[in-house]
C-alpha cells in the first residue's frame, strides 16, 4: 500500500497536534504539512496536493466549508472534515456518504478514514464518486443550516388532512416514490415525498438514518444488536425491527453507544 500525503487543517493548537501525533503512528501515511486557519490551508493545499486532508469545519479567515469551495477541481484532495458535532455537518455528511471525525477524534476511527482514503486512491471510480458526494454534502449543509424545523407532518387520507405529531414518529421508510411513516403506536402513513428532503426538516439530534431508505426517531430505539460483519439490527419500543448498514452502524456505534 502507498504512502499517503496527509494535511492537517485545525485552528486549535492542543486538537492539532493530537491529530499530528496519531497520524504519526501510522506507518502508510506522511503528513506533508498543517494549518492553523483556513487560508492557509488553502494555500498549503494548492501547494503540496496532499491525497487527504483533514479539515476543521470551523476555522478562522475562511471555514472548511469555504476552503473546499475555493479549491479547483483538480486541485481537490480527499477531504475528511472534523467537526465538534455540528448537527448540520453530521447529518449533511451521513446522507452524501463524506467522511467526517467527530472531536474528540478517536485512533480507531482515524484509522478507519485513513484506509478508506487509501481505497478511493486506488480506484479512480471511487474518486469521482467521492468529488460529486462532496459537492452534494456541502449543498445540503448550507441548505440545511437555513431550513426551519417541522414539528409535524400533514397527511391526507381520502377527503382528511391527518396531523402527525414528529415526536410521535418511530420510523420514516423509503418505499420507491413514497415514504412509511409509522408511530409510536404503529399507525402507519403514507406519503409522496424524498426522504432526503424531509430528513433536511427534521431535527438531526432526534432522527437518524440507519441506511439510504430508513430514518428512526432516537427516543424510540429500545435495544441494538450486533450483527456478524461489524452491522446492527435496531428493535424500536413499537417492536419494528430495521437493520442498519454497514456505513450507518460506524455512525450509530458513535452517537448511541458510547459513554
Amino acid at each position: 500500500m502507498s504512502t499517503l500525503r496527509v494535511l492537517v487543517a485545525e485552528d486549535e493548537r492542543p486538537a492539532r497536534l493530537f491529530l499530528i501525533s496519531m497520524l504519526n503512528a501510522f506507518e502508510d501515511v506522511k503528513i506533508v504539512g498543517e494549518a492553523s486557519n483556513g487560508r492557509q490551508a488553502l494555500e498549503l493545499i494548492e501547494q503540496e496536493q496532499p491525497d487527504l486532508v483533514l479539515l476543521d469545519l470551523q476555522m478562522p479567515e475562511l471555514d472548511g466549508l469555504s476552503v473546499v469551495k475555493s479549491l479547483k477541481k483538480n486541485q481537490m484532495p480527499l477531504i475528511a472534515f472534523v467537526t465538534a458535532y455540528d448537527e448540520y455537518a453530521v447529518q449533511a455528511f451521513e446522507i452524501n456518504a463524506i467522511d467526517y471525525l467527530l472531536k474528540p477524534v478517536a485512533r480507531v476511527r482515524l484509522r478507519e478514514t485513513i484506509n478508506r482514503a487509501q481505497e478511493r486512491l486506488d480506484r479512480a471510480d471511487l474518486r469521482a464518486e467521492e468529488t460529486n458526494n462532496l459537492e452534494e454534502a456541502i449543498k445540503d449543509y448550507e441548505t440545511v443550516s437555513q431550513q426551519p424545523r417541522i414539528d409535524r407532518i400533514p397527511v391526507r387520507q381520502k377527503d382528511e388532512i391527518i396531523i402527525v405529531p414528529v415526536n410521535q414518529i418511530a420510523s420514516i421508510i423509503a418505499d420507491g416514490e413514497l415514504l412509511q411513516i409509522t408511530t409510536n403506536r404503529n399507525e402507519n402513513y403514507c406519503i409522496n415525498h424524498r426522504l432526503k428532503d424531509l430528513e433536511l426538516r427534521l431535527d438531526p439530534a432526534k432522527f437518524v438514518r440507519l441506511g439510504r431508505g430508513a430514518l428512526v426517531n432516537i427516543d424510540m430505539i429500545s435495544r441494538i444488536h450486533q450483527m456478524p460483519g461489524g452491522t446492527y439490527t435496531v428493535t424500536l419500543n413499537n417492536n419494528q425491527q430495521i437493520k442498519v448498514s454497514r456505513l450507518q452502524s460506524r455512525s450509530l456505534k458513535e452517537r448511541l453507544l458510547k459513554l
